[in-house]
């Protein structure tokens, strides 16, 4: 079964195997608003955690996503180059973002788990 963990910048990762499936949470498309485009990162593109990754542009404002982890961009969801709104309706399911060839599991297994990423949003 796959596993999901949050990053204090509102990225969901969810790993099955050596992949990383990434979106934003549904607090991040909340503060967002409606999504209007998402700057899809490169397929083959070498990454590091913490690394600038694409943008997504919403009526109200621009926002940076980073890796999440070390790894290699493997694939992006192309629906939403031609539907952005997607993440507003499907954050953490449809709304992916990119899926990315882990090179480092044990940045994963340090990423906050769902109840720790909820805490971080009253604090």
């Amino acid at each position: 079964m796959a596993e999901k963990k949050y990053t204090k910048e509102h990225e969901w990762v969810e790993i099955n195997g050596d992949i990383a499936t990434v979106g934003i949470t549904n607090h991040a498309q909340e503060s967002l608003g409606d999504i209007v485009f998402i700057d899809l990162p490169t397929v083959g593109k070498e990454v590091k955690s913490d690394d600038e990754i694409c943008v997504i542009e919403s009526v109200k404002a621009a926002s940076d996503i980073y890796a999440p982890i070390d790894g290699e961009i493997v694939e992006i969801n192309n629906n939403l180059s031609d539907d952005a709104s997607i993440v507003n309706q499907d954050p953490e399911n449809d709304g992916w973002i990119f899926k990315m060839k882990i090179s480092n599991l044990d940045q994963f297994n340090s990423l906050m788990t769902l109840d720790d990423y909820l805490s971080s949003l009253e604090n």
